[in-house]
């Protein structure tokens, strides 16, 4: 059941499963991660990652799992185990290699003897490059034989292993305590290797024979098309949708309206884009997404949280390609405004997304967000081996990631579907703040003190991530934002909030994109701080923050969008946690061990102020 406003008490069945016990009709927050990767990923797998997706689905829910390195017995010298479970989980690994990484694994395989097979096993990190570059440019291994056909018959198996992983994880008692979907990552590059991955999810177990993937068609237009063609129009139940992530790294060829190819997208394919791709990930291990802060745009600071220093990803392993990130390399307030431009030229916009946020682990480690002991997340980074100890865990540049929260009436495949394609999401840096945004003509100034607040908040206005409806002569929209601050454990307790903000993008009456930020709960200036030497916070916060909100700034002939972004007091950055627990004191070069010295480098940020995203609230404004 698809609704963008209101309430609806009633989940959709696309599957036979009992019913759920515990049924909200105003909705739960529901945290997951949306994006994983297991053995079967060749870049986890080429660093030594061993966790299958039934134990990275266990890990989920609360299991302990080993990580590399690994003794020459296979048993692993660090464990990882989450504090606190998730409510759902993807295991997305690449759909491109996943045969190959199976056939060099496996001695039953045909081709397990190719000499790119030896390679992969003698020298991994030259196999990750040589097997990457030739996937990137929509080529096939040797070994993969006429049309790829020894390699797609060996990812037969991953594939049936990955599903049959969450159907043994996905919880169909009345219990409903964890969902598993299955999904994998369509990992698409530009002609000048930038950016243009995607992850598919699909809303039950009806699903295509193989994953399609960036080889089978190097363009987000055949994405689509297969989709279509194979899933949504077959008939038999398949859904899906399409969550692009790390547009910071697309060099603006993410929601270029040009595809890889050349060819300018056509209206029908915009349809499709704006059918499938219902979400974006906003945050996750290689950097926010949010908004670009530098040279001409450097108004609001908090766009500098986790900005990679390059535009492409191609940019951290090859000098030559690597540039520093501009405004117009695919940040989201600015893609929302593209989206604004068009539906005012057009009458159409592609670019209506929720936010999400997760971690694109390459430990098969769903949900490992947590600053504090952060043993890095593989993929991108530098393999782990038994004397990097030393070491920080990751690169610098990198972070644990984000989660992803769905507003469900139940923690069941088809409600988080549902939540998701009505964009009624929001995304985390790691916290598991609570974050209501609520947008209408009629909301009434003093909501927030009603004890049934949301109840209210549904029938006079629209959730994240919907429209707002027509705009009655004289009014003003109104929108209601309620956060509560992450609790946290026993042993990590949560921090205080700081503030609320609205983030307000429009075109105005000349055709120019414009975007102001307005500070409407808490306090910027509270004082709070955090003590780089020990990582102690001190100073107010807040465990509640709830305000409604008039825009003052409303023309009612402008399109406009409006999300809210939720801001923590300052906290030690887990590069920082690293240093300060090996005693590190830049003022004191002394302290400073070798292979730490990065602690005191001028690139290094050691503190930060975690965060949440709603999905927007769109207005579009009558056509004259």
């Amino acid at each position: 059941m698809l609704c963008l406003g209101g309430l609806s008490h009633a989940v959709e069945r696309t599957e036979s499963r009992d019913p759920c016990k515990r049924v909200v009709p105003t909705k739960m927050p529901l945290f997951g991660d949306t994006h994983v990767h297991t053995r079967y990923s060749l870049d986890a797998s080429t660093q030594d990652t061993r966790t299958t997706p039934r134990q990275a689905y266990e890990f989920a829910r609360g299991a302990r799992i080993g990580i590399q390195p690994w003794t020459e017995e296979g048993k692993p010298l660090r464990e990882l185990k989450l504090s606190r479970p998730l409510d759902f989980a993807v295991v997305t690994d690449h759909a491109e290699l996943i045969g190959e990484v199976a056939m060099c694994n496996n001695p039953d395989v045909k081709g397990h003897d190719a000499w790119q097979c030896r390679l992969y096993r003698r020298w991994p990190r030259a196999a990750f490059f040589l097997f990457n570059a030739q996937a990137s440019a929509g080529n096939r291994l040797g070994l993969c034989g006429d049309d790829g056909v020894n390699c797609k018959a060996a990812a037969l198996g991953p594939w049936q292993e990955m599903q049959q992983a969450a159907e043994s994880a996905y919880d169909r008692s009345e219990r409903c305590e964890f969902t598993s979907f299955i999904g994998y990552e369509w990992t698409g590059a530009s002609e000048n290797l930038a950016n243009l991955h995607r992850n598919v999810i699909f809303r039950n177990d009806k699903v295509p024979a193989l994953p399609f993937s960036f080889v089978d068609d190097p363009t987000a237009r055949g994405l689509w098309n297969a989709l279509e063609q194979d899933c949504l129009d077959k008939g038999n139940g398949c859904d899906a949708l399409v969550i692009p992530h790390n547009s910071n790294l697309s060099d603006g060829y993410m929601f270029s309206l040009t595809d890889a190819d050349g060819e300018m997208l056509t209206k029908a394919d915009l349809a499709k884009r704006s059918r499938l791709e219902r979400l974006v990930e906003i945050m996750q291990h290689k950097g926010s997404s949010e908004c670009y802060f530098g040279p001409g745009q450097m108004e609001d600071e908090l766009c500098a949280f986790e900005q990679l220093p390059y535009d492409k990803f191609s940019g951290k392993f090859m000098k030559l390609t690597r540039s520093e990130p501009k405004a117009d390399d695919g940040f989201l307030r600015d893609v929302l405004n593209d989206g604004l431009k068009l539906q005012q030229s057009e009458g159409v916009n592609p670019y209506k997304m929720g936010f999400i946020g997760s971690t694109d682990t390459h430990l098969g480690a769903p949900g490992a967000v947590e600053e504090k002991d952060f043993p890095g997340h593989g993929g991108a980074g530098e393999p782990a081996s038994a004397d990097s100890s030393a070491g920080l865990t990751d690169d610098l540049e990198f972070n644990p990631g984000g989660l992803a929260v769905v507003w469900a009436e139940e923690n069941s495949r088809d409600a988080i579907f549902d939540a998701m394609q009505r964009r009624e999401t929001y995304g985390t840096s790691g916290p598991r703040m609570t974050v209501r945004f609520f947008g209408g003509w009629d909301i009434e100034r003093e909501l927030c003190v009603s004890p049934d607040f949301v109840e209210q908040a549904y029938q006079r206005g629209v959730p994240m991530g919907a429209e707002l409806g027509p705009v009655p002569e004289g009014r003003y929209p109104r929108f209601l934002v309620s956060a509560l601050m992450d609790p946290g454990t026993v042993d990590t307790p949560g921090t205080p909030l700081q503030r609320i903000q609205i983030i307000k993008g429009w075109v105005d009456d000349k055709g120019e994109k414009r975007q102001r930020v307005y500070e409407v709960a808490g306090n910027p200036g509270n004082s709070a701080s955090v003590d780089p030497l020990s990582c102690k916070q001190s100073g107010d916060g807040y465990k509640h923050l709830c305000r409604v909100w008039t825009d003052p700034d409303f023309e009612a002939e402008d399109n406009a969008y409006y999300y809210a972004r939720v801001v923590e007091n300052p906290s030690c950055r887990w590069s920082q946690q690293i240093c300060v627990a090996n005693g590190v004191n830049c003022a004191n070069p002394g302290t400073v061990p070798e292979g730490l010295e990065i602690c005191c480098s001028d690139e290094h940020r050691p503190v930060i102020q975690e965060r949440a995203w709603t999905s927007p609230i769109w207005y579009t404004a009558k056509e004259p």
